[in-house]
């Protein structure tokens, strides 16, 4: 079954390709007239760059699927990474700020971790170069899963099958349950959760008919107003870092990181992929509505008051943006 579904994607590949070849003779690719616009945009590739020292495999990606659910590297024992990262909610949590052990609540919105293997740096700060760098620090975050590093790999080895899964996915290592490996495990996870096919990439791959004309119009406005400026890139983000105080927040952003002055305010520009599936809005989620959010960043890092037509459009333009949601399974746990 894991290899099904590891090799699914490659399928896909080979379909879409052959279906854009087939559609070449169809009306579906009679110009529009917009070609200057589409070619300032990339389709979403089916994976993200895999770096050299993690290769991804099938077992890395099977046990690192089951780790992401596993709620007992928690201290608590009932949250997850999927508690914050639900599947049906964007793989999000569709609450202004994420609640964690104890019932405590962050100072920062949940982002998605869907395409999160194209972003250039990991969390709101960009504090993780890389998913092998952001996968264990909501563990140990008292806010978060608040669990003590060394104790949750005791109890993962205190279960046989999680003993067969780690020598499966790492068989060089005479340890294999290992902080290293629980990390690249959950990063191999997560590099598959990606969101290709959406109405957006078949439009860019041939299909003028995949956006109406009201979505055209929005993604004409996003580049004539500069919004493409920061949200570049197959995940339409620059992976860079800009000062932004959306309204009711006072977090510092990427300062808390560099202590640097420069850096105050300063936020990682958020992927614009199923941003429509991925509310609230922000770093501190008070933003509830996709329309409301397009108003504050024309405002705020455009100098400019959309009109309502714009608005509309852009957001119209933001929707098509939601792609096809991966394919994977809930495990069963031991």
């Amino acid at each position: 079954m894991e290899h099904q579904k590891t090799v699914q994607p490659v399928r896909l590949i080979v379909a879409a390709a052959l279906g854009g070849a087939l559609s070449f003779g169809g009306t579906a690719l009679a110009d529009d007239g917009l070609g200057d616009y589409r070619d300032r945009f990339e389709p979403l590739p089916y994976f993200p760059p895999i770096p050299a020292h993690n290769s991804l495999t099938p077992e890395k990606v099977e046990l690192g699927n089951m780790l992401f659910f596993e709620p007992r590297i928690s201290s608590s024992g009932v949250i997850s990474c999927a508690t914050c990262h639900n599947p049906a909610l964007g793989w999000t949590d569709r609450i202004p700020r994420a609640t964690g052990h104890d019932g405590q609540i962050g100072e920062r919105n949940t982002p998605t971790v869907l395409n999160s293997g194209f972003l250039g740096s990991q969390f709101w700060d960009g504090r993780e170069p890389d998913l092998e760098g952001q996968a264990l620090g909501p563990i140990e975050a008292d806010i978060e899963m608040a669990m003590d590093l060394d104790m949750a790999l005791e109890r993962l080895e205190g279960f046989e099958l999680y003993q067969e899964k780690f020598a499966e996915a790492y068989p060089g290592d005479e340890n294999p349950i290992n902080a290293d490996n629980l990390a690249m495990a959950l990063a191999s996870f997560q590099r598959t959760l990606n969101t290709p096919n959406s109405p957006f990439d078949r439009y860019l791959q041939g299909d003028m008919e995949a956006l109406n004309q009201q979505e055209k119009d929005g993604m004409v406005a996003f580049v004539e107003s500069g919004c493409i400026a920061c949200h570049s890139g197959p995940a339409l983000t620059d992976s860079n870092f800009w000062a932004i105080q959306v309204p009711g927040s006072t977090d510092v952003g990427r300062y808390e990181v560099t202590g640097d002055e420069a850096d105050m305010y300063k936020f990682r520009t958020p992927t614009l992929r199923n941003v429509g599936v991925t509310y609230p809005y922000m770093n501190n989620g008070a933003t509830e509505t996709l329309e409301e959010a397009v108003a504050i960043m024309g405002s705020e890092m455009l100098n400019r008051q959309f009109e309502d037509e714009e608005i509309a459009d852009i957001t119209a333009f933001l929707h098509t943006l939601t792609g096809e949601m991966p394919d994977f399974e809930v495990p069963a746990l031991p």
